[in-house]
């Protein structure tokens, strides 16, 4: 029976584009709950790509907000 999975985080290592597939992949370090890990590629699309650009944006943005006191 597979152990449960309880996060993924990123890897730290350098991105991939492979412009025949129009793919990016990031490695990730998922979690489980019985405490070990395994490396996966999370594959994304151009589209998955420019969200998540946008995404961690506002993050950096409410971040920058919160360290200055700002709503």
């Amino acid at each position: 029976m597979p152990i449960p999975i309880t996060h993924v985080t990123p890897s730290g290592r350098d991105v991939m584009y492979d412009h025949r597939a129009q793919q990016a992949g990031l490695s990730v370090t998922v979690h489980h709950e019985d405490g070990g890990t395994t490396e996966w590629l999370l594959v994304l699309t151009p589209g998955q790509v420019e969200l998540y650009r946008i995404q961690l944006e506002q993050l950096i943005e409410q971040r920058q907000k919160a360290q200055e006191g700002m709503p």
